[in-house]
């Protein structure tokens, strides 16, 4: 298991304390039936959730309430912005509904090539 980081108040100070995800084409999110209920694409406007929720499976094996806690905070003014604006991060709210109790998602990661 990867070293769990220590995040501060600045989403792009967070993020530079990932691991890279050069060679990740795509995260799938499986729910406990096997199904993919999301993905988080290697494009523009995704990458830092992509580094987040690598870092997450990384860290803490699958996305539970634990996780998606740890998550938000690295997400740090993000999760503000997303719980002031429900739907405008949707990889945010995800982890939101999580911590709140709802189901454990797995996290799969999908290598380029």
């Amino acid at each position: 298991m990867l070293p769990i980081i220590q995040p501060g108040p600045v989403f792009k100070e967070n993020l530079q304390k990932l691991p890279s995800i050069d060679g990740v084409q795509r995260i799938d999110l499986v729910d406990g039936k096997g199904a993919v209920v999301a993905d988080i694409p290697h494009q523009p406007g995704k990458l830092g959730s992509l580094a987040i929720y690598q870092y997450l499976a990384q860290a803490f094996g699958k996305l539970d309430a634990k996780a998606a806690e740890h998550g938000l905070a690295v997400f740090a003014e993000v999760t503000e912005d997303a719980r002031r604006h429900p739907g405008s991060h949707p990889n945010v709210d995800r982890l939101i509904t999580i911590a709140a109790g709802g189901a454990a998602l797995r996290i799969e990661v999908i290598p380029a090539g």
